[in-house]
C-alpha cells in the first residue's frame, strides 16, 4: 500500500510540470501517458516505411453525427492477431469522434506502438513514432466518473489539460492515475495481443466496424 502511495504521489509530481512541449519527464517506472518524447526506458521506432502514407491532418470538425459514432468499435490488425475496442460515444463524444475521424481518413494505418511500460501501459497513434507527434490539432478533455483506469480501458494521452490529438494508450493492468486522461473505449476482444505488444509493433490496419450485437 504504501508503495502504491509512492507511486502515484510521483505520479501527480510529474504532472505538475508537464504544461509547456520540452516536457522533462520523470525517470519513474510508471510515467503518464504523454504526447510529447517518452524517457530513456523506452526505445523509439520512428515510422520510415516508404510504403506507408500517413495522411496530415490540421483540423478536427467536432463531434460528428450520432450515425457515424454511435455503436461502433474500432478493429487494429497487428503482426500478433487483432484487436477491437468499443467506443464510449455518451461519455467522450469529441475523442470518439477524433478517433473515428482519424481512422476514416487512415490516419492510424501503418502506425507503431511507440511505447510499453511493463504492467502499466502500451501507447501509440504518433505519425513520428517517437512519441512527439500528433495531428497538427489538439482537442478538449471530457473527464468523467463513468470510468476508471483499469486493464483493457483506452484512453488519450495528452502533455497537460486540452492537449489530445492522436495518440491513445492501452492499460495493461489496473492503475490509479488521476483522471487527467480522457477515457473513450474499451478492449472487447484481444487483450492477449495487447499483452504482447512491444514497442515497434505496428498497426497494419485500424477500421471502424459496426459494434458486434
Amino acid at each position: 500500500m504504501k508503495m502504491q502511495y509512492v507511486s502515484l504521489f510521483l505520479t501527480l509530481l510529474v504532472l505538475t510540470g508537464t504544461g509547456c512541449s520540452s516536457l522533462q519527464v520523470s525517470q519513474t517506472e510508471n510515467k503518464p501517458p504523454s504526447n510529447t518524447s517518452t524517457s530513456t526506458n523506452t526505445s523509439t521506432s520512428m515510422n520510415t516505411d516508404k510504403n506507408v502514407l500517413t495522411p496530415v491532418v490540421s483540423s478536427f470538425s467536432g463531434v460528428l453525427s450520432a450515425e457515424q459514432i454511435q455503436n461502433k468499435q474500432i478493429h487494429i490488425k497487428t503482426a500478433k492477431g487483432d484487436i477491437v475496442f468499443e467506443l464510449f460515444p455518451d461519455t467522450a463524444p469529441l475523442a470518439v469522434s477524433n478517433f473515428v475521424s482519424l481512422t476514416d481518413q487512415g490516419f492510424y494505418n501503418g502506425l507503431s506502438f511507440h511505447r510499453r511500460e511493463e504492467g502499466f501501459v502500451i501507447q501509440g497513434g504518433d505519425p513520428n513514432g517517437n512519441g512527439t507527434g500528433g495531428p497538427g490539432y489538439t482537442f478538449a478533455d471530457e473527464l468523467r466518473d463513468d470510468y476508471t483506469y483499469q486493464k483493457g480501458m483506452v484512453a488519450m494521452a495528452n502533455r497537460g489539460p486540452d492537449t489530445n490529438g492522436s495518440q491513445f494508450f492501452i492499460m495493461l493492468a489496473d492503475y490509479p492515475l488521476p483522471k487527467n486522461y480522457t477515457i473513450f473505449g474499451r478492449v472487447i476482444l484481444g487483450m492477449d495481443v495487447v499483452s504482447q505488444i512491444q514497442v515497434g509493433d505496428k498497426m497494419e490496419s485500424v477500421t471502424i466496424e459496426a459494434k458486434a450485437q
